[in-house]
């Protein structure tokens, strides 16, 4: 058994922070991210004897993803399946304390990204932040590639909106 545990820890921790990022883009929380994060870990232990050896970090952000989503699915199912729509998804509720941390170009653009319908956020997030390809995003999002890139497009001018309505917004006050 601690052979087991040792090669566990050599393939999936290493991939530790891209699943918690991914987590944390698709819930918008920190403290269910972590959760979800948990749940992953223990899950992906779980069927760790089923795990080829191939692609580690897709293997994991696979198992994250799965877990946010059942997340969502049990507390949040509205967002599941919602198209983007300004006044549902529009405003964020951030703390002081990251909004004073914050840029006002990488809050507005982090906001345009979370306001995102969730399966946009998590192609955009899986290629543009964790570098994935689409062939990598379609095997963890169990989704063809011309699905992925559609997604992707969306997300992109979904965001390019988002960001200059924002900025109309500011620039009018």
């Amino acid at each position: 058994m601690p052979q087991r545990v040792d090669s566990f820890e050599a393939v999936v921790l290493p991939h530790l922070k891209a699943g918690y990022n991914l987590a944390r883009w698709l819930l918008r929380n920190d403290h269910d991210a972590e959760d979800v994060m948990q749940e992953a870990i223990v899950r992906a232990f779980r069927f760790y004897d089923g795990f080829s050896g191939n692609n580690p970090r897709g293997w994991l952000l696979t198992v994250v993803r799965n877990s946010a989503y059942s997340f969502l699915q049990q507390n949040r199912a509205r967002e599941l399946g919602t198209e983007f729509d300004e006044d549902l998804h529009g405003e964020i509720a951030e703390t002081p304390e990251v909004l004073v941390l914050r840029s006002a170009q990488q809050r507005l653009l982090n906001q345009a990204v979370e306001a995102l319908p969730v399966e946009f956020r998590e192609v955009f997030v899986l290629r543009e932040m964790e570098g994935l390809s689409y062939k990598e995003i379609a095997d963890v999002a169990g989704v063809p590639i011309g699905t992925v890139m559609s997604r992707l497009s969306r997300a992109r001018r979904n965001l390019i909106a988002a960001v200059a309505r924002r900025e109309q917004v500011g620039s009018a006050s």
